[in-house]
């Protein structure tokens, strides 16, 4: 076991010496992450699943996936991502339910609603865990208002919602702190305990470290988190991640700077979909398709964005082996525009264009994507009184699905794809999110 207090690098630097380097500024970052947030939900909606190994799936087929594992099925080994045949031999009494997105979007809107009431700098990573920027507030006692913020999840949302908390001096840290004691702790790390908190981890229990960046460290005599944080910027700059950027980011951020603050920008928007039943019939696929195109044209407007480029992908049963060994089971093609589109007719008629080009076999899967994204300019007086019209009529369309619910008026073709495609749980994003409980 290294001793944080008498601990020295390659580089011979001092606990001291490298304690002078970190952010001595006092934790103004809270991460909090809802433990198993949609199995538990379930336990929390339903009383007799609580204490029980369950997970959550999409759609229960035999060969469907958790996406979601309760805390007691996570205990036993069940682990997300794992085929319901394998959990069942792992737990026979495993239980798995089919996803309810009202019931998550609930949770998330009362999670929403509590972390604001704290500050206005909010920024959720995804349905079930966000953080809290308390910086300019008059909160001093972080760890307190944790403990607080747990009991009102109790009091809004249920006796069963458990959370991790996490305070730090930036968004890394932060999150790392929300992971050390599950389910239900609550960990502040600062610069009076880097060192110790890293001396007691792995590299892969750092956020962001995963087995290739795990190995590249150790490659370049990098074995544990207490090492990477001794490590200079040279050494992360040149030999690690050989980029200045990377290297001098991951320096800083290990330290509890903030380099994560900044908003990604966003390339594509699009939708997938595992067909209901295998086919080749058009007006089954197109049905389907349809959907897929009004439900990305809505992300689309949603995010005030137009869009040039237009993709599907499709994906086919019993593939016939070619000379290669290689089954040639999937097919996919692309179009960039000159001009772009933002009405759902718009980004199903390009799509509509591909997807007649395509190889005349069983479908299994379908998926379509819109690229090319630039501010739209749907505002600005178009001298085409067509597309004028065309235009009006998609924003009169939006502002009654807005006040109705979404889909209250759509296609007629599109009614079938709506019925047979679920509403997915976005497991990483929230940027729809407020579109997708419009729509209930």
């Amino acid at each position: 076991m290294i001793d944080p207090n008498n601990f020295s690098h390659k580089h011979k630097i001092s606990s001291a010496d490298l304690a002078r380097t970190f952010n001595r500024e006092s934790p103004r970052i809270m991460h909090i992450d809802l433990n198993s947030c949609f199995a538990t939900v379930e336990q929390q909606s339903r009383p007799s699943l609580r204490g029980k190994p369950i997970g959550v799936t999409n759609r229960i087929r035999e060969n469907c996936c958790v996406i979601a594992a309760s805390i007691e099925a996570k205990q036993l080994g069940i682990k997300t991502g794992m085929s319901r045949r394998e959990a069942e031999q792992i737990c026979p009494n495993f239980i798995m339910l089919e996803t309810d997105p009202p019931k998550y979007h609930w949770a998330y809107q009362r999670l929403m609603r509590i972390m604001k009431s704290y500050s206005p700098i909010v920024a959720m990573k995804s349905i079930d865990e966000g953080l809290i920027d308390f910086h300019g507030t008059p909160y001093t006692d972080l760890a307190a208002i944790g403990y607080e913020i747990k009991q009102r999840l109790h009091e809004d949302l249920g006796c069963w919602m458990r959370c991790n908390i996490g305070i730090a001096p930036n968004r890394f840290l932060a999150k790392l702190a929300s992971g050390l004691h599950k389910p239900d702790g609550l960990d502040v790390i600062s610069a009076d305990n880097l060192v110790e908190t890293f001396s007691k981890l792995g590299l892969t229990d750092l956020p962001g470290i995963a087995k290739h960046l795990s190995m590249r460290l150790m490659q370049n005599k990098v074995n544990t988190p207490l090492e990477f944080l001794a490590a200079d910027d040279q050494l992360l700059r040149k030999q690690v991640f050989r980029s200045d950027i990377m290297g001098l980011g991951w320096y800083q951020r290990l330290r509890g700077f903030e380099v994560d603050d900044f908003k990604t920008h966003q390339g594509q928007i699009g939708r997938q979909f595992v067909l209901d039943k295998r086919t080749n019939d058009d007006d089954e696929l197109l049905s389907r398709l349809q959907y897929l195109c009004q439900t990305s044209a809505m992300k689309l407007r949603y995010s005030q964005l137009d869009a040039r480029g237009v993709m599907l992908w499709l994906a086919f049963a019993k593939a016939p082996t070619f000379g290669n060994g290689r089954p040639e089971g999937f097919w996919q093609t692309r179009h960039m525009y000159d001009t772009a589109v933002f009405t759902d007719q718009d980004v199903f008629n390009r799509i509509k264009e591909l997807f007649l080009q395509r190889p005349r076999r069983t479908v299994t899967a379908i998926g379509m994507c819109l690229y090319g994204l630039v501010p739209t300019t749907r505002a600005q007086t178009t001298i085409l009184a067509g597309n004028a019209r065309a235009d009006q009529l998609m924003v009169a369309l939006d502002n009654a699905n807005s006040r109705y619910g979404n889909f209250t008026v759509t296609y007629a073709n599109a009614l079938i794809g709506k019925k047979l495609i679920k509403q997915k749980i976005p497991f990483g994003s929230t940027r729809y999110f407020e579109l997708l409980i419009s729509g209930q």
